[in-house]
């Protein structure tokens, strides 16, 4: 869990201070060039640095755990593909200026899109459900754009505290309120949605303590506070994915259709089920290296095929 800086040594302060001097000088010179071609660059340079790093190692447990019937230029493909896409949308990301410029005129389409539109009609709040799939922040532009109203974002603190600065400093310049994970940030979090707002996060991480729900076959620890939120506060939880374009520099903003109330456990393995889908048509735009499924071991799998 990320800390304070005053809960770091002088040690951790100064190699935190030297990576974030490091990785800003990077991310400084990306941004001498054209908007497009620093995209285009950074993804490049990911994939060079995905086996050098172990993400296509991680990449492949993932995808052997999950989809063994894969075939290998299949498993390739998607090496190749998710390191790309992460490096695109951190370039994305810390060029705020041009990719807000760029995703305000994104295509919306979906059949989320009416239940969207009527909620805000009628002041009611809203609960955009994405992942780390694409790039997620290209909807809350654009819909930011097609609504006329803010969307606030839940978003974890970087372990760096220099770095960490730097990013949500780029965060606010597509749009306030930020909600830091946290105490305080679901406070906030909170008090916007009863005020009527729209709020975007995203569900696909390991959450210590939630539910082990189905995602890809195989149980993954869920949190089910979105569907408890949407239930008390009766919010449209609606699943939103930004789609990268083959160009690689465009999305398409994709809503689907309201999760219908029930239960919060039924609920939110809609949204898994609803995900998969999503990921399964566009493999290589999910972050398949996350840790999704690393509890496995204690549910009676073997811990040399857990990613």
């Amino acid at each position: 869990m990320p800390v304070e800086k005053s809960e770091l040594s002088r040690l951790e302060l100064g190699k935190y201070y030297v990576a974030n001097m490091l990785l800003q000088g990077v991310i400084g010179a990306m941004r001498l060039a054209p908007y497009e071609r620093r995209v285009a660059t950074m993804g490049a340079i990911m994939r060079t640095l995905a086996p050098v790093v172990g993400f296509r190692t991680r990449i492949r447990r993932n995808l052997k755990l999950t989809c063994p019937d894969l075939s290998d230029a299949e498993v390739k493909k998607i090496c190749r593909d998710v390191p790309d896409n992460a490096g695109r949308a951190i370039m994305e990301h810390f060029s705020p200026e041009g990719f807000t410029e760029r995703q305000k005129s994104a295509k919306i389409s979906g059949p989320g899109i009416a239940a969207f539109d009527k909620a805000i009609a009628e002041g009611r709040p809203v609960m955009m459900i994405t992942a780390h799939f694409g790039h997620y922040l290209a909807a809350r532009i654009a819909l930011q754009e097609h609504s006329g109203q803010p969307i606030g974002c839940l978003y974890r603190r970087m372990a760096n505290p220099y770095f960490n600065d730097a990013y949500v400093e780029a965060f606010y310049k597509t749009g306030a309120p930020m909600f830091e994970q946290g105490r305080r940030g679901m406070v906030e979090m909170v008090r916007s949605l009863k005020k009527g707002g729209i709020i975007a996060i995203v569900s696909d991480l390991h959450a210590l303590g939630g539910e082990e729900l189905m995602f890809f076959g195989k149980p993954a620890s869920t949190s089910i506070l979105n569907a408890e939120l949407a239930i008390k506060y009766k919010a449209e939880l609606i699943p939103c994915y930004a789609v990268r374009q083959p160009n690689g520099i465009d999305f398409e903003i994709i809503l689907h259709d309201p999760v219908p109330h029930s239960d919060p456990k039924t609920m939110t393995q809609f949204t898994n089920d609803d995900l998969e889908k999503v990921v399964r048509q566009h493999m290589g735009q999910w972050f398949w290296i996350h840790r999704r499924w690393k509890n496995l071991n204690v549910l009676g799998i073997n811990p040399k095929e857990t990613p």
